[in-house]
């Protein structure tokens, strides 16, 4: 059965006065797929993403979440089926407590206190947050915060999720932590668009990417394949990740950019060598 279309743009074009911002842009995302958006600084992704959570509205084209037009839908209308966290994730907590941050969402949609409860303790348990769920946001730290943001948009159980650098100022365990519940939240149907400059991130948690230049669409393919090409990536400001630029020096079979995948590689290829 072929995968739902989770989002669309098509023939979108954006501008800020007379400054164009995206020209032409047509894409899909599939459910359950998990996309990283990718591309220098000013390529068009905060556009993107501005686009989809219903901040701004195209000038051509259209963008579709799901099977409705956004063109006439305000923020709150596509928060049923999008969920975001933006880059600054302070300005998203505004609540007494984490908990009552967390929950906002689902009661601002009307649901029921039991559900409300149930939705916030999934996602406080998704993030590992339970510890922190009685805390004032803002006694918590900057990463906290984040995380946090995250737990809220996670509690809507979006059909679509959008994040803006989600791993900026997390350390590796956090950073782990966030990858796994962003892989289980896919695992149940929900797409995922990730505008990223973590490109280890992307390599570990994500599956394509897809590489904005200049507000058009420079590229659109498998990550595996995207992240191993350096000669592809530099003229679009993108440099390889550690594990895929090793794999290209290792010409390791398959050429293999997640750590786990790099390292049965390695024991593979060492074990054939021993052998012989």
């Amino acid at each position: 059965m072929a995968l739902s279309r989770a989002l669309a743009f098509d023939g979108v074009a954006f501008s800020y006065g007379n400054v164009a911002a995206l020209s032409d842009v047509s894409f899909e995302v599939a459910a359950g797929e998990r996309v990283a958006l990718l591309g220098r600084n000013g390529a068009g992704k905060s556009t993107i993403v501005r686009l989809v959570t219903g901040l701004v509205h195209p000038d051509a084209g259209s963008v579709w979440i799901g099977d409705w037009d956004t063109a006439d839908l305000a923020p709150e209308d596509l928060a049923r089926r999008v969920g975001s966290v933006f880059q600054h994730a302070d300005q998203q907590l505004f609540a007494r407590t984490l908990r009552e941050d967390v929950g906002f969402g689902p009661r601002a949609l009307g649901f029921p206190a039991r559900e409300v409860r149930r939705r916030t303790d999934e996602a406080l348990d998704a993030l590992d947050l339970h510890a922190h769920a009685e805390q004032h946001p803002y006694d918590l730290s900057p990463a906290l915060r984040k995380v946090g943001a995250l737990a809220g948009a996670l509690a809507l159980e979006p059909s679509l999720l959008v994040l803006d650098e989600p791993t900026a100022g997390l350390d590796r365990a956090w950073r782990a932590r966030v990858a796994d519940a962003l892989r289980e939240h896919a695992e149940r149907g929900a797409a995922l668009l990730v505008v990223t400059h973590d490109l280890a991130f992307a390599a570990e948690t994500l599956e394509r990417g897809i590489v904005l230049d200049r507000g058009r669409l420079a590229c659109d393919e498998p990550l595996e394949r995207l992240l191993t090409s350096a000669e592809r990536l530099k003229p679009l400001g993108l440099v390889p990740p550690p594990i895929a630029a090793l794999s290209v020096a290792l010409d390791l079979p398959g050429r293999p950019v997640r750590e786990r995948d790099a390292a049965h590689t390695l024991a593979r290829v060492a074990g054939g060598r021993s052998a012989s």
